[in-house]
C-alpha cells in the first residue's frame, strides 16, 4: 500500500488535518482519513507534507497551440479579432506532423502538471495529413497526443472532433480547413480505434466542433453509437459574430438552438458559451451541463466575459481550460475568471456561495468538480475511489507564511506570480518533484527542435 500524511489537506467536504491517504497499485485512492495518526516507526518512512490538494483538471486543450503562443501579438492592417488570429492558426497548422504534435504535446504537458493540472481533455481536430488525406492509422495524431500525455505522466481525456463544415447551413469547408475534415463515420472509426488506448488514466469521448462545423444531424448520430456515459464537448457562442451567424441561418442564438435539438444533460461541456441571453443562462444550468470557461484564451481572442454569477444563481456547473495555452497555469485561470467578473460588475468577492464565502476556496472546488465531471474520469477529490492525483504546495514559500487554513487557498490563487505547486502525483506516481518534472529536460530538448522545425515554413 501506498501512503501520503498531509497535516493538511482539501477533502471534499473542506481543509482537515492530518490526513491519511492511500492508493492502490493501480493509483486508486482506497482511503482519506483525517484526523489519522501515523504510527511512530512509519514517521521516519512515511512521505509527509503541509498542504495537500486534489490536482485540478484543464478540461479544454488544443495542444498543438502551445507552439504557437506569443506569435500573434502584432497588429495586421485591420482590426484584429478572434477571427484574424483564427486565419494565422490555420497557417501554423499547416506544416504540423504526427511528430511534431507529440512533442508539443509532452511539453505542454509538463508544464501544466508543473502548474496544477493533473488531467486534461484534448479538443482533438488536427486530425487528417496536410494533403487532406486521412492518415493510414486513422488516430494517428489523436494516439501521438496520448502518447505525449503518458509520457508527461498527466491524465487524459481524447475528445476526436467532428468538423465538416466551414459555416452554419453546412458551408464547404475552406481549403485551409482540409486538415480537420470529418464526418460522422470518421470521427467513430477513430473513436473505435483508440478503445485499445482506454484504461485508469485515459478516457475517450467526443467534440462536435461547432454548430458552425457540424450539423444537429450528425452529433445526433455520432451519439446514437457513442456509448452514453463518454463525454461529449463543443465550442458554443463564443464570438458574437457566431451568434448573429446562428440567428441569420436558424432564427435562433446557438445555445438555445442546441439545447431544443439535442438532448443535452450531464455528460455535456459547452466550451466559452460566452454570449447568453437570461433564459439560456438558465436552461443550461438546468441541462446539468458543465460551463467550459477559459479565461486567458477568452481574454487574448476577445471574446468577451462569460455571465459567471447568473449561471452560479441558477445551479450552473462549471469547470476551466487552458484552450490555445498562452498560459498553463490553473491559478491563472481562477484568478481571471473572478477579475473578469469584479470588472464586469464593478464589486468585488463575486464567486461565493451562501456556504463557501472564501473565493479561493469556493472556486478550486467549483473548478474540481465540474472538471471531473466534464473529464468523464474518476478524478477531482482526495477520497476513495478517485485517483491518487495530487498536488502539494510550497509550505516554505512566505505567501503562505503563518496562514490559517482557509486562508490557504485565497493566497494560492490571488496573491504574487510565483509558482507555490511544489510536488505532483498523478495516478499515485510522482511526476513533479521540487517544481521540476522528471522528463523536463528531454521533453524540452525536442520541443525546441520541433520550434525549429516549424519555423522554417515562416
Amino acid at each position: 500500500m501506498n501512503r501520503l500524511f498531509a497535516r493538511n489537506a482539501l477533502l471534499p467536504e473542506g481543509w482537515r488535518k492530518d490526513v491519511l491517504i492511500e492508493w492502490d497499485a493501480d493509483g486508486t485512492i482506497v482511503r482519506a482519513e483525517a484526523g489519522a495518526v501515523l504510527p511512530a516507526g512509519e514517521q521516519v518512512v512515511a512521505q509527509i507534507v503541509e498542504y495537500a490538494l486534489p490536482g485540478m483538471i484543464n478540461l479544454h486543450s488544443h495542444s498543438f497551440q502551445r507552439a504557437l503562443g506569443g506569435r500573434t501579438e502584432k497588429a495586421g492592417d485591420t482590426k484584429d479579432s478572434f477571427w484574424t488570429w483564427r486565419d494565422l492558426m490555420y497557417r501554423f497548422a499547416r506544416n504540423i506532423t504526427p511528430e511534431h504534435i507529440e512533442a508539443i504535446a509532452a511539453q505542454l504537458f509538463s508544464e501544466c502538471l508543473r502548474h496544477g493540472y493533473t488531467s486534461m481533455c484534448e479538443f482533438h481536430y488536427v486530425q487528417r495529413a496536410a494533403d487532406g488525406a486521412m492518415y493510414p492509422r486513422p488516430a494517428e495524431t489523436a494516439e501521438r497526443v496520448i502518447a505525449a500525455a503518458r509520457l508527461a505522466g498527466i491524465g487524459m481525456t481524447m475528445l476526436p472532433v467532428l468538423y465538416s463544415y466551414s459555416g452554419f447551413g453546412e458551408s464547404a469547408l475552406k481549403p485551409e480547413q482540409k486538415r480537420f475534415k470529418t464526418d460522422p463515420h470518421d470521427v467513430l472509426r477513430v473513436i473505435e480505434a483508440l478503445e485499445p488506448l482506454r484504461d485508469a488514466q485515459t478516457e475517450v469521448g467526443v467534440a462536435p466542433h461547432s454548430l458552425r462545423a457540424a450539423s444537429v444531424a450528425q452529433i445526433n448520430e455520432v451519439l446514437l453509437t457513442l456509448p452514453d456515459d463518454r463525454p461529449v464537448h463543443i465550442h458554443i457562442a463564443e464570438q458574437k459574430q457566431e451568434v448573429q451567424q446562428s440567428l441569420d441561418w436558424s432564427g435562433r442564438r446557438p445555445v438555445q438552438w442546441l439545447l431544443d435539438q439535442v438532448d443535452v444533460n450531464e455528460r455535456w461541456c459547452l466550451i466559452h458559451a460566452t454570449h447568453l441571453m437570461r433564459d439560456e443562462v438558465d436552461q443550461m444550468a438546468q441541462s446539468g451541463a458543465v460551463a467550459g470557461l477559459c479565461p486567458t484564451t477568452e481574454a487574448n481572442l476577445g471574446d468577451g466575459l462569460f455571465p459567471l454569477e447568473d449561471f452560479l444563481a441558477a445551479g450552473g456547473r462549471f469547470g476551466i481550460g487552458s484552450d490555445s495555452h498562452i498560459s498553463q497555469s490553473a491559478v491563472e485561470e481562477l484568478r481571471w475568471l473572478e477579475y473578469g467578473q469584479r470588472l464586469q460588475h464593478q464589486r468585488r468577492n463575486i464567486a461565493v456561495s451562501a456556504e463557501q464565502r472564501n473565493v479561493g476556496d469556493f472556486l478550486w472546488q467549483g473548478a474540481l468538480q465540474g472538471g471531473a465531471q466534464a473529464s468523464g474520469r474518476p478524478v477531482g477529490a482526495l477520497a476513495p475511489g478517485r485517483r491518487a492525483d495530487v498536488i502539494v504546495l510550497d509550505d516554505q514559500h512566505p505567501n503562505l507564511y503563518g496562514l490559517a487554513l482557509d486562508e490557504v487557498l485565497g493566497s494560492f490563487v490571488f496573491c504574487g506570480n510565483d509558482n507555490l505547486v511544489k510536488d505532483v502525483m498523478v495516478g499515485g506516481r510522482w511526476v513533479v518533484r521540487n517544481q521540476q518534472h522528471v522528463a523536463q529536460q528531454a521533453i524540452a530538448a525536442r520541443f525546441k527542435q520541433t520550434l525549429a522545425e516549424l519555423r522554417e515554413f515562416r
